[in-house]
């Protein structure tokens, strides 16, 4: 795991063989220690606020408040034990948001995304997996074959079609995108620079570094170069893996890469990106926080594994 990166390094044994036993499911359901980790609409239930100095927290119910989120729960997701203590996701998107609420009363419902970054790395990365695991499930109802109602089997990493002359299986699935950094040495003309790129949808002066969806038929080093080339008409060579960061904003596998460039004029594809440029060190230092309106350019999050890679580049050239 890289250093650094969000939502990574879930701290507990996945146990996938235990998650055909229903009787052991049950009784860990059942049982006074068992953890549940409320979502609620993509929401996770959080401790503290996200404008606070203290640092949010995740919250997990357990006793009265966990048998009454397993009633009211229209999926359950074993996420894993610590030590001989189970989590399970409890999706709870059916009901209203005060019934959700008053079903877990410490805590308030909250937006990963706005609480994530201030977050320690374990307990975001928890509350990561569960929103991925419950929206994976909500995406599921109906088998993708021949549209039959599904039903949560193996503690919610199985749902089984209920097509009484074959049932289909389908398995949690995450959407592999590429990310890059891409570069280029200094010489005589100037000093080493990254291409960095923006979108009209982002907060005013946000850039970040190149991305995109890799596609069937394709390696990852080739969805590099071909979305560097599509994006911002960039030719790369030299494309090196550097880490990987789950996103579940909503349900993505965000793999990362430095992209040496061997041309340098940019072509923006304007169905893409806004506007996409050349930054030196120099230039990157000056900038703002994502979010901050000051008229400057502005880093990616935090959180993101974006922000990482511009940091740790800056860290190898010495900048």
């Amino acid at each position: 795991m890289a250093d650094g990166l969000k939502y990574t390094g879930v701290a507990l044994a996945r146990v996938a063989e235990l998650r055909r036993d229903k009787a052991w499911l049950e009784a860990k359901l059942a049982a006074a220690e068992t953890r549940l980790v409320p979502v609620w609409r993509g929401h996770n239930l959080v401790a503290g606020s996200a404008n606070d100095e203290g640092r949010p927290s995740a919250v997990s119910v357990s006793g009265d408040a966990a048998a009454a989120a397993v009633a009211a729960a229209e999926d359950l997701v074993l996420l894993g034990l610590d030590d001989d203590v189970a989590y399970f996701a409890a999706d709870l998107s059916s009901q209203d948001k005060d019934v959700a609420q008053a079903l877990v009363p410490t805590g308030e419902l909250m937006n990963l995304r706005s609480c994530g970054p201030l977050m320690s790395h374990g307990e975001a990365a928890l509350l990561a997996y569960a929103r991925a695991m419950v929206h994976w499930h909500q995406r599921h109802r109906f088998c993708g074959v021949c549209g039959h109602p599904t039903e949560n089997r193996d503690g919610g990493h199985l749902r089984l079609c209920s097509n009484p002359d074959e049932a289909h299986q389908t398995f949690p699935r995450t959407d592999p995108a590429v990310i890059m950094l891409v570069s280029r040495d200094g010489d005589g003309s100037g000093p080493p620079g990254c291409l960095l790129g923006r979108q009209s949808i982002w907060p005013e002066g946000t850039y970040s570094t190149l991305a995109g969806f890799v596609e069937p038929g394709e390696s990852l080093e080739e969805a590099v170069t071909r979305e560097v080339l599509e994006e911002v008409g960039v030719r790369v060579t030299g494309v090196k893996y550097r880490a990987s960061q789950p996103w579940p904003f909503p349900s993505s596998i965000m793999v990362g890469f430095w992209a040496q460039a061997v041309t340098f004029d940019i072509n923006i594809d304007n169905d893409e990106l806004e506007d996409a440029r050349w930054f030196t060190s120099v230039e990157l230092r000056g900038f703002g926080e994502w979010g901050q309106s000051t008229g400057n350019p502005c880093l990616p999050r935090k959180d993101s594994i974006s922000r990482w890679l511009i940091e740790t580049w800056l860290e190898e050239i010495g900048a």
